[in-house]
């Protein structure tokens, strides 16, 4: 068992994660948070569990501490985590009902575009793809009656286009449906969607919350918890979709840091787009921090303290330029994934494959936090070097 600090002061959110809410072990007294193995629970004399627990699969109290923490930096009313971000989104989506109609980005993570077009239709959901950073085209594909969610990411990976959170949940209400926000790239510590209009956040907590690249997690936090969020639930414990506790215990671990690893990760990425922008085998710089970059005065309006520590370049000389650039690069690592402290670079037209909106001569970029003079001599020398 956990006690928990006196709520007398209202203590800042960077506060309150770094010391994981304030929770001491009350057996140890130790500052860590333990880790809860057990799958099952002893009863009660009378067969009641008024401890709270009853099963492993749809409860455990690390995996509570996890939710706690997010609900706490999201501003929720209730959250949950799951084994994956994938398997937070899909949560979503398998609350719906068969017929349901649903609008959800053009651009955005490729693994879920990719079973919404080919997995959801098979359970009966209409799936219109639309540019929801453009808000008449999005305003004019949602049904009023028949729409019953909206689905935005943004930044939208990789293409780092912005939607106006605000403005979207107005539309997605105005018509009768839930707005729910895939905020893994700007993670809680730049944008809290739930403040906004959103309805749902979700984020793939294998990157910046957990974000030292050895968990994969999921998570979703609601503002209100309703008939929709009671479906995502109960969906959660009769599937299975619970993270593991030690999973959940390293999750904590990550998310203590993230202000900090954020801040690192964004001050690096601005100062890379700066730079590159001018550089002579750079066609362009994507990247919601320039003044240039069409979402720039949406990126200013619901980022707080950065614009993020992901950003795309498109290399002159094509898709052969693009990846040859990123085989010679010495520091940079080649792999998917996102938000970790290594930095990342991978050519994503060719990881998406056919029918990908990526442009082939784009390569994506996780920042880290190295130093970032040296990220920027490793990436110019492998530009510099590439075969057109």
């Amino acid at each position: 068992m956990t006690s928990k600090p006196s709520p007398a002061r209202a203590w800042t959110m960077r506060t309150q994660i770094a010391q994981a809410l304030g929770n001491v072990d009350e057996t140890t007294r130790g500052v860590v948070p333990p880790i809860h193995v057990a799958t099952t629970y002893v009863r009660d004399p009378d067969n009641a569990y008024r401890s709270g627990y009853i099963y492993g699969r749809p409860d455990n109290a690390t995996v509570r501490e996890a939710e706690a923490l997010i609900a706490t930096m999201e501003g929720a009313a209730d959250a949950i985590v799951t084994g994956s971000g994938t398997s937070a989104a899909t949560a979503v989506f398998l609350a719906l009902a068969p017929g349901d109609h649903l609008v959800v980005p053009k651009v955005m993570y490729w693994s879920l575009r990719r079973w919404l077009m080919a997995e959801a239709t098979d359970w009966g959901l209409r799936v219109e793809l639309v540019d929801t950073a453009d808000l008449d085209a999005l305003a004019a594909a949602v049904r009023p009656g028949e729409t019953k969610l909206v689905w935005v990411e943004t930044p939208s990976n990789p293409l780092w286009s912005l939607t106006d959170i605000a403005a979207a949940a107005d539309i997605a209400h105005r018509a009768g449906a839930a707005l729910a926000v895939d905020s893994t790239c700007a993670s809680p510590v730049l944008t809290q969607p739930l403040a906004l209009g959103a309805d749902i956040v979700m984020h793939s907590a294998t990157k910046y919350m957990n974000g030292h690249s050895d968990v994969v997690a999921g998570a979703l936090a609601t503002a209100a918890p309703g008939p929709l969020w009671e479906r995502i639930r109960r969906n959660r414990t009769t599937l299975g979709q619970i993270l593991g506790p030690f999973e959940a215990f390293l999750l904590i671990r990550g998310m203590r840091t993230m202000p900090l690893r954020v801040a690192a990760a964004c001050a690096s990425a601005a100062a890379l787009a700066e730079r590159f922008a001018g550089h002579p085998r750079v066609a362009e710089v994507l990247y919601p921090g320039l003044a240039s970059h069409p979402g720039h005065a949406v990126a200013r309006k619901q980022m707080k303290g950065g614009f993020g520590g992901m950003l795309s370049i498109r290399v002159h000389g094509g898709e052969r330029a693009a990846i040859d650039a990123a085989a010679r690069v010495e520091l940079w690592k080649r792999a998917t994934s996102l938000g970790g402290v290594e930095s990342l670079i991978e050519h994503r037209a060719s990881i998406e494959g056919e029918g990908s909106p990526c442009p082939t001569d784009l390569l994506r970029l996780s920042t880290g936090i190295e130093d970032v003079e040296d990220l920027y001599a490793d990436l110019d020398r492998a530009l510099r070097a590439a075969n057109d």
